[in-house]
């Protein structure tokens, strides 16, 4: 066992999950509407997505993953139309000057919506197998003591990364008024639904 490999998974946990993208405007949009408890929560749901196709990939499991990639069609129209939902949802929501209570219903809907969102998307598993495989693992005959505490790191590091931004996000929320509210919704829900668009139209490719 290898215990630099944890490091190694903290920077790519933290790498994978930096660039915003439809995760990321979540959070960041929940951030705002709700808190920052509400979107770091959002965030700990692709967190725990990377972990288990980082699991995946890192142990060998070639059956799961080669069933994801056989599906990979139905699971991105899945996602697409997730996406296109809540663009539209997020959009015609109604903002709020004060973070909304964070009721547990709330918080497992922000985790579960994030965790399924992110789990839609085969090209995570594809990019950890890559990654894994370039270091060594994802074999039958690889150490499976470093595969783990990468893995383990690889949450960790994404999870830091949700952290920080729930974090900043929730510091300049006090400086934005309704206004500026109203339209985080409209362009973070137009963004998501296109990017649900893009995901659909790439299945007529």
């Amino acid at each position: 066992m290898d215990v630099t490999f944890f490091a190694r998974g903290l920077a790519i946990g933290f790498a994978i999950a930096a660039p915003v993208g439809a995760i990321g405007l979540l959070c960041i949009r929940r951030t705002l509407a709700d808190g920052r408890l509400v979107g770091f929560v959002s965030g700990l749901g692709a967190a725990t997505a990377d972990a288990l196709y980082g699991a995946v990939a890192a142990l060998g499991l070639t059956a799961i993953s080669s069933a994801i990639v056989a599906h990979q069609s139905a699971v991105r129209l899945v996602g697409g139309v997730f996406l296109c939902y809540l663009g539209a949802r997020t959009a015609m929501s109604h903002p709020a000057l004060t973070a909304n209570s964070g009721a547990a219903r709330g918080v497992m809907g922000a985790f579960g919506s994030t965790l399924a969102l992110t789990l839609t998307n085969p090209t995570t598993i594809l990019s950890f197998a890559a990654v894994f495989a370039g270091l060594g693992l994802g074999t039958a005959t690889g150490d499976r003591g470093s595969a783990v505490l990468m893995v383990c790191g690889v949450f960790i590091g994404s999870a830091l990364w949700w952290l920080l931004l729930s974090g900043a996000v929730g510091f300049f929320r006090r400086a934005l008024t309704l206004e500026w509210l109203r339209w985080v919704n409209r362009v973070s829900g137009a963004l998501l639904a296109g990017l649900g668009v893009l995901s659909l139209l790439s299945l007529a490719r």
